[in-house]
């Protein structure tokens, strides 16, 4: 398994933008899929943007063309850059990784999870 810290959470006005990172722990990282994940308060998880471990990338349709994951197998870390942020953006993000090679959107499919970094976008 792959251990997750995420960080750079924090409340922004609508239209602005935020970076989280996520370190890895773990000589698998590079053979992982990395996802971000989201969830508000009295909703499901879901899914946010994931990257293959040779950078091939996939979005909800919510934040297509917002959002940007990116990864540094160098360094075990990936990134989620947030532009254009929306008050419905609102929610604790969550860094996620999985050992299976065919694209998932479905939490369940993510065997390791951080603790989370909270984004609060303001109206």
């Amino acid at each position: 398994q792959v251990q997750l810290v995420e960080s750079g959470g924090g409340l922004v006005q609508a239209g602005g933008s935020l970076r989280l990172s996520c370190a890895a722990s773990g000589r698998t990282f590079s053979s992982n899929r990395m996802g971000w994940f989201r969830q508000a308060p009295g909703k499901e998880r879901e899914f946010v943007a994931a990257i293959s471990w040779n950078s091939v990338t996939y979005y909800a349709d919510s934040v297509k063309g917002r959002f940007t994951i990116s990864r540094d197998n160098a360094k075990n870390t990936v990134a989620l850059q947030m532009n254009s942020l929306k008050p419905e953006d609102t929610a604790l993000y969550y860094c996620a990784a999985t050992s299976k090679a065919a694209p998932s959107r479905r939490p369940t499919d993510f065997g390791s999870w951080g603790q989370g970094t909270q984004v609060t976008v303001s109206s």
